[in-house]
C-alpha cells in the first residue's frame, strides 16, 4: 500500500486506562489531519468498538485540550478479545466464547479503515497480532502503568503511576512515624515489580517486595524488629500485588470469567499484615492503592512520551510499516513487530541496577 492510498485510519485504546492515552489520541489525530489531510475514526471502548461497529469521526476540536486529561476520551475495555469474545452465558453461569473476528473484518471494511492505531499493553497487542494475521493493518503504541511490555524500556503512564505511588508512600510515612507502626502499601503491577521497585526506592521504603524475588515472611519480620531495636519506631513496606512467598502462590482477589485475562491479583498486603502481627509485637496496617494509580493528569514526561509515540505511529503507517509496535530502546524511538510482544511480560531481572542500589542503602527484599 502506498502512502497516497492511506485515506482513513482508526485509533483505539484497549485494556486498562492510564495517564497519557489522550496525548497519543491527540497526536495521532492532529498529525493525520493537519499534516496529511487524513480522516481519523475514533473506535469506542477498544476492540469492543470494532466488534459492535461503534466508532465516530474525530475532528481537531474533539482532541483539543485533552493533553492534560487522564483516562481516554474513546473509552476502553479489557474484556473484548475478538478471537475469544463472550457472546452469551450458559445455564451454569459461565460465559460462552466465540471467535468474532469475521465480524470485526466486516466492520473494518464497512468503515473503510486503511489502518488502525492500537494503543495498549500486552493483551491489546495480542489482539492486534491476531487481526494482523487476518489482513488488518495495525500499528501499536505501548501503554501500561506496569511498564512490563517486552522490547521497550518504558511505556507511557508509568512515570505518572510512579509519582502517584511515591506520593502515597511519602504520605504514609507521617502516620507510620506518629503511631510507631509497620505500614504496608500495596502497589499495582501484576507479575512485574517495576512500579513497586521504582516507587519504593523513590520513597525510601524500608522493605520492597516484588514478584521476581519471592520473600520469606520470617526475613521480613526480622527486618522490622531489627529496625525497632535500632531506634527506628516504624517501617514502611512497599509490596507489589503480585508478590508471593517462597514456595507459595500469589493472592488472587477475583476471577473475571468473561475476561481474556481473568485473574485479578490483590490482597497480599492484608495477608502480610496478619502474618507480621501474629509473629511480632509490632502494630501493622495495610493500604491498597488500587485504581488511584491509574488516574489523574499525566506528568509532563508521559505527555511528551505519548505525543512522540503517537507521531511515530502515524509515521509508520505512512511509510507502509504495518504490524509494528513503537518502542523506546536505548533512549531512541524505534519499532518492533507486534507479535514480538504479544502475550509476554517484561519482568525485573534479579541483577537490575535499581535492586543493587536499594540493597546498598539497607533495603530489605525479603529474601
Amino acid at each position: 500500500m502506498s502512502k497516497d492510498s492511506i485515506r482513513r485510519i482508526g485509533v483505539l485504546t484497549g485494556g486498562g486506562d492510564c495517564p497519557g492515552l489522550n496525548a497519543v489520541i491527540r497526536a495521532v489525530t492532529k498529525t493525520a489531519i493537519y499534516q496529511h489531510d487524513l480522516e481519523v475514526m475514533g473506535i469506542e471502548d477498544g476492540f469492543l468498538g470494532l466488534i459492535r461497529n461503534r466508532m465516530h469521526r474525530l475532528e481537531p476540536n474533539d482532541v483539543s485540550n485533552i493533553l492534560t486529561r487522564g483516562g481516554t476520551i474513546l473509552g476502553t475495555s479489557n474484556r473484548a478479545n475478538p478471537a475469544r469474545f463472550a457472546v452469551a452465558t450458559s445455564p451454569d453461569g459461565s460465559p460462552i466464547f466465540e471467535d468474532v473476528t469475521n465480524r470485526v473484518l466486516e466492520h473494518v471494511a464497512e468503515r473503510r479503515l486503511d489502518a488502525i492505531v492500537c494503543i495498549g499493553g500486552d493483551g491489546t497487542m495480542t489482539g492486534a497480532a491476531d487481526l494482523v494475521k487476518r489482513g488488518v493493518r495495525c500499528v501499536g503504541v505501548p501503554k501500561t502503568i506496569d511498564n512490563d511490555l517486552m522490547h521497550t524500556e518504558i511505556t507511557f503512564g508509568f512515570q505518572t503511576a510512579i509519582n502517584t505511588a511515591t506520593d502515597a508512600l511519602d504520605r504514609i510515612h507521617t502516620t507510620a512515624s506518629s503511631h510507631h507502626r509497620v505500614m504496608i502499601v500495596e502497589v499495582m503491577g501484576r507479575n512485574a515489580g517495576w512500579l513497586t521497585l521504582h516507587s519504593g526506592l523513590a520513597s525510601g521504603s524500608d522493605v520492597i517486595l516484588i514478584p521476581e524475588i519471592p520473600y520469606e515472611i520470617d526475613s521480613v519480620c526480622r527486618h522490622c524488629e531489627q529496625r525497632s531495636t535500632r531506634g527506628k519506631s516504624f517501617t514502611i513496606i512497599a509490596v507489589s500485588e503480585g508478590a508471593m512467598p517462597k514456595g507459595g502462590q500469589q493472592v488472587v482477589e477475583q476471577i473475571v470469567k468473561d475476561s481474556p485475562d481473568p485473574i485479578r491479583l490483590g490482597g497480599i498486603s492484608q495477608v502480610l499484615t496478619r502474618q507480621i502481627t501474629e509473629r511480632t509485637s509490632l502494630e501493622c496496617r495495610a493500604t491498597i492503592l488500587g485504581h488511584v494509580q491509574r488516574g489523574g493528569s499525566p506528568v509532563p514526561a508521559d505527555r511528551i512520551l505519548g505525543t512522540t509515540f503517537g507521531h511515530q505511529a502515524l509515521q509508520l503507517i505512512l511509510d507502509g510499516q504495518f504490524n509494528r509496535l513503537v518502542v523506546m530502546q536505548q533512549s531512541r524511538i524505534t519499532s518492533v513487530p507486534i507479535e514480538a510482544v504479544a502475550g509476554q511480560q517484561r519482568l525485573v531481572p534479579p541483577d537490575d541496577p535499581l535492586i543493587a542500589a536499594a540493597r546498598a542503602v539497607g533495603t530489605c527484599f525479603g529474601d
